[in-house]
């Protein structure tokens, strides 16, 4: 059956919303694309006229997709609530990709999407719809079988979490990336003290380095230092980025992109640094505008 091309205008322009609901769900580009095909693929065989409210019916649809993903990750064996970094979006530095601006919607950084990964699905959807797509929860509720006031706890419980990881980096770019170059400069020199200088003191290092390994994680400036002067070694070439919105990096190694860095910098220094450094995701991105 053809689709109505009046269907199809309205539709393509929500589509960038849906994208950006799918991926702040699930951390995942591909997912996300998959969500938001497969709520096309349903609204195709609904009857347009008996939905009062388009952008309503499609966030929901979506919704219910993206909270069945999560669950069939955990059944996979991912029982465990464990952070995980997400597929980066990376922009040349100074210049954002509109389709990424779209994605991210409000959401700056990699490390929100690291403590959204720890949350339970049902209160990972009910602040994510709420608080960042300012869906009522009287919307939400039928999604996630709870009343309107349970779900407002979900996303209140959620929203207390996120606030005590402070994933939010400061909003000044410019501030930003000075600290970060601060971080690669100290890095090269040698110079432990001056690298330990630009760390927050209970600055967190978490790193993917795929092979189907947990997460690696480091806290405390020193323990820090002592790894980050690898990420500056000679024989590896740092290529500023923004990563999701925020000031990072991607590091090259032989002509070949080995990881990206996204970074949360406060009251200018670097508070935690995340790093995807598996071969097999970071073959999947697109960084030959960076020189990758």
């Amino acid at each position: 059956m053809t689709a109505d091309p009046a269907l199809t205008r309205r539709f393509a322009a929500f589509r960038p919303q849906l994208g950006a609901v799918a991926y702040r769900m699930l951390g995942s580009v591909d997912d996300a694309e998959d969500a938001v095909q497969e709520a096309w693929l349903r609204l195709s065989r609904a009857e347009p006229d008996a939905i009062a409210n388009l952008e309503a019916w499609l966030t929901t649809v979506v919704a219910r997709i993206c909270l069945n993903t999560l669950r069939d990750r955990r059944l996979r064996g991912r029982e465990e609530l464990v952070a995980r970094i997400p597929d980066p979006l990376v922009d040349t530095d100074g210049e954002f990709d509109p389709e990424h601006r779209a994605m991210l919607a409000d959401a700056v950084g990699l490390a929100l999407y690291v403590v959204l990964d720890t949350l339970p699905p049902a209160e990972r959807l009910a602040f994510v719809l709420h608080d960042a797509f300012a869906v009522p929860f009287e919307q939400i509720a039928p999604i996630v079988d709870r009343s309107p006031e349970a779900t407002r706890k979900l996303a209140s419980r959620a929203r207390r979490r996120i606030q005590q990881a402070e994933p939010q980096p400061d909003s000044d770019l410019a501030a930003q990336r000075e600290a970060v170059d601060a971080f690669f400069a100290a890095g090269r020199s040698g110079d432990f003290d001056r690298l330990v200088a630009v760390l927050h003191p209970n600055v967190v290092l978490r790193g993917d380095f795929g092979s189907g390994a947990a997460i690696f994680r480091a806290e405390g400036a020193s323990e820090v230092a002592k790894l980050a002067r690898s990420y500056a070694g000679p024989e590896r070439e740092i290529y500023p980025a923004y990563v999701n919105g925020a000031a990072g990096a991607v590091i090259v190694v032989g002509g070949q992109p080995s990881a990206v860095m996204g970074f949360v910098v406060r009251e200018g220094r670097v508070a935690a640094i995340d790093v995807l450094a598996d071969p097999s995701r970071i073959a999947k991105l697109d960084l030959s505008a960076l020189g990758g």
